[in-house]
């Protein structure tokens, strides 16, 4: 049954499906693994790609404690659609003043002094208390305190702490390579996290809420969950460790009308160049995706489409609106739709074989898919019940 949809036209030829049963089973199953810790629903890039909105008040009904953005302007749009759980964002200019976020009631990650008086000027204008999570970084050289600088920034936090104009609520960090469990990097990186800890406790800094494990630590790394375990890729769907299943559900279908066959000699060259000719008489069916929705380019010559559940490869270059088909002798019509990819359940292609053939990873090619696609959402009776009623 389908419950919203994005604002679409009569000329609408693409869609993304996003099944909000697999969001919903996700979250459970994920926030069932983190047992006593908390569950972070990562809803940045517009949930990569699904709609934020939809995907976090869907995650926050089946177990999740936290949504997590990248930007003040992805957090203050969750709040401006009424969403009130606890949100935490971790990216922003050296310019941001901070005042809309402290009133938003928004958590803001730190990983230098200079943003800890930002926040706490913003403090003082708006006599809102800035709640922070500080961030030391690790070993993956991104955002938060490099360990050299991690014992000054605890002193500046307590600094503040004690002056009433910020709450140090929590402490984190990002791993580079959760995926794989014996990598001597990951076990430096939980070391490292750990004795950041224990200097925060000694410096009369004892957060809350410590967390540290992505999507692949939550799922197999039990040291690593602390007090909320941050789900992105995986409550999309996406299975995070290669060569294992967890059992998650993808949710996002893109599928777009076919609008025109025709049946061609052997040696008809199709798209620029053309890169592609024709090697026996077959139907070429065009299809409205391009590089411009999400169609990766550098996928040409390896990548297909599902149509009537036959994987059909895509013949020549991807072009900005549109791409050919080669079907073969299947008897397709305009109107029938052709799958770029979705579960896998019927033999359709899915994001991680695109990925494959684009030389990228999966959030790349969720994330790409363009805004003139069309979101439509689905919600089917097999979702799991919301989380207060399993408690």
């Amino acid at each position: 049954m389908s419950i919203s949809s994005q604002a679409a036209t009569a000329t609408t030829m693409a869609e993304a499906v996003v099944d909000l049963t697999a969001i919903a089973h996700n979250t459970a199953m994920l926030a069932e693994t983190a047992g006593t810790a908390g569950l972070m629903a990562v809803v940045k890039a517009d949930g990569f790609g699904h709609g934020a909105e939809e995907v976090a008040r869907t995650a926050l009904r089946h177990g999740a404690t936290w949504l997590g953005v990248a930007s003040a302007a992805e957090a203050l749009a969750l709040r401006a659609r009424g969403l009130t759980a606890p949100i935490l964002l971790w990216l922003y200019s050296p310019a941001e003043t901070f005042e809309e976020v402290l009133e938003a009631g928004v958590d803001v990650s730190v990983g230098a002094v200079e943003a800890l008086e930002a926040l706490a000027g913003a403090a003082e204008r708006t006599g809102t208390v800035a709640n922070v999570h500080l961030k030391l970084d690790t070993g993956m050289s991104r955002g938060g305190a490099p360990a050299e600088e991690w014992a000054q920034l605890l002193a500046w936090s307590r600094k503040f702490a004690h002056a009433g104009l910020l709450h140090v609520r929590g402490l984190w960090s990002h791993l580079a390579n959760a995926e794989n469990p014996d990598d001597p990097g990951l076990h430096t990186q939980l070391r490292e996290f750990e004795l950041g800890r224990q200097a925060a406790i000694a410096a009369g800094l004892d957060p809350p809420i410590v967390h540290l494990a992505n999507s692949a630590a939550a799922l197999q790394l039990p040291q690593a969950r602390y007090d909320l375990s941050r789900a992105g890729i995986a409550l999309y769907g996406i299975e995070p460790v290669p060569g294992r299943r967890f059992g998650l559900r993808p949710a996002m279908t893109v599928r777009a009308q076919i609008l025109l066959t025709k049946r061609v000699p052997a040696g008809t060259g199709v798209s620029y160049g053309p890169d592609f000719v024709t090697e026996r008489e077959t139907t070429l069916a065009l299809v409205p995706l391009g590089f411009a929705d999400g169609i990766p380019r550098q996928a040409a010559g390896r990548a297909s489409m599902a149509v009537r559940g036959v994987r059909c490869p895509i013949a020549g270059r991807v072009s900005m609106d549109q791409v050919v088909l080669d079907v073969g002798d299947l008897p397709v019509r305009a109107g029938e739709y052709a799958v770029m990819f979705g579960p896998g359940d019927d033999g359709e292609p899915t994001a991680d074989d695109w990925a494959g053939w684009a030389d990228t990873n999966p959030h790349e090619i969720l994330t790409g898919v363009g805004a003139r696609v069309s979101r439509r959402y689905e919600q089917h009776a097999t979702a799991p019940p919301p989380a207060e009623s399993r408690r």
